[in-house]
């Protein structure tokens, strides 16, 4: 990776969010409907007698280009190209809440050809399903487990010349942007310690990845199979790799100003894979420290190790539709774990601390 020009930065079909749902009950029904030619309004209603706090970022209720449906063209899966995120879970702005109270209904839009190729047009279906964290009335303390959800799957027509409009002025906005090295002072001193840790990190829990205790590779990743370790294992090494790279070297740019204008509340870092680049921001150089030492923490070094794994050339990591932190990840399949970021930055935390 380049920290733009002067420091070397690092950095299944229906995997990406599907969610075992049939664990828990939950009190969120959403029904999804077609507006337009790609435009996508989910119904969100609190089927429950209590009030809710539902945190917004980086679930179906954000305003930013996160994962949010699924969608095949028959069989086939077509990918998402959007924003890849990490979120602040301990102790999050009041912002980034929206309340929602018992029986009460809201709606969100969002258009799924700006990070989907539908330029091919035709016959698509489409789902949403995913996780969304809520906090007590009065509180921004997230719960241990976040809510799921699961929509209707709806079959619509597009038409591709329109999609492909949508999306090109989607991924334009990137390419307007003026490059420039904009990791100075203590953000670039910040940086460039969080990718010599994240090197470290992602070296050491590949190596117990390989060899280490199976106890820990069921714990994260639900399985200590020859395959599975040989997996987790390369994706780590791929980390280290690009966290180390010299100058010039590694896959993707790392910046430190929002560029994707994408840094709202309770957002630490984005990636966007398509594009192979990264953004820290405000809040991972404010809220974070450099290398925690307790169990399941966020930090800068984590946090890029996380935002890593969502590079295409790294691994392609998803969040699984919102889910963040150490229970969410429990409740993941084996499947699931291997494809999500914060499993990965997770179990790097826990070999580092001894978890």
């Amino acid at each position: 990776m380049k920290l733009l020009q002067s420091l070397s930065v690092f950095a299944s079909v229906a995997s990406a969010m599907s969610v075992d749902l049939n664990k828990r009950d939950s009190p969120l029904d959403v029904k999804i409907q077609m507006v337009g030619n790609s435009v996508v309004e989910a119904t969100i209603t609190n089927t429950g007698t209590e009030t809710l706090r539902l945190f917004k970022t980086g679930t179906i209720l954000d305003s930013a280009a996160v994962e949010k449906t699924e969608i095949f063209s028959g069989a086939d899966k077509i990918p998402f190209d959007g924003l890849r995120l990490r979120i602040m879970t301990s102790n999050p702005d009041d912002s980034a809440f929206q309340t929602l109270g018992a029986g009460e209904t809201l709606t969100k839009a969002w258009d799924i050809a700006q990070v989907h190729d539908l330029s091919a047009g035709g016959s698509i279906s489409v789902a949403s399903t995913g996780f969304i964290p809520c906090a007590t009335a009065n509180s921004t303390t997230l719960s241990a487990t976040p809510l799921p959800f699961a929509s209707n799957t709806l079959t619509t027509t597009i038409n591709g010349a329109a999609a492909a409009l949508v999306r090109r002025a989607f991924h334009s906005l990137a390419e307007r942007q003026v490059v420039q090295s904009d990791c100075t002072g203590t953000k670039l001193t910040a940086t460039r310690t969080a990718l010599s840790e994240c090197q470290q990190l992602a070296a050491a829990a590949s190596s117990a990845a390989a060899s280490g205790p199976a106890a820990k590779m069921t714990e994260y990743f639900k399985s200590s199979t020859t395959a599975t370790r040989g997996t987790v294992s390369g994706i780590f090494a791929r980390v280290a790799a690009e966290c180390g790279a010299s100058p010039g070297g590694g896959v993707s740019k790392l910046y430190c100003s929002d560029v994707y204008r994408s840094c709202s509340s309770g957002v630490l870092a984005y990636t966007l894979p398509s594009q192979s680049y990264m953004v820290n921001c405000n809040l991972y150089y404010t809220a974070l420290s450099s290398l925690g030492r307790t169990c399941h923490d966020q930090d800068q070094a984590t946090t890029t190790l996380h935002e890593t794994t969502h590079l295409s050339q790294i691994a392609g990591t998803t969040d699984q539709g919102g889910c963040y932190g150490y229970n969410c990840v429990r409740s993941l399949s084996a499947a699931q774990n291997l494809r999500h970021a914060d499993t990965y930055a997770l179990f790097a935390n826990a070999i580092y601390v001894g978890c």
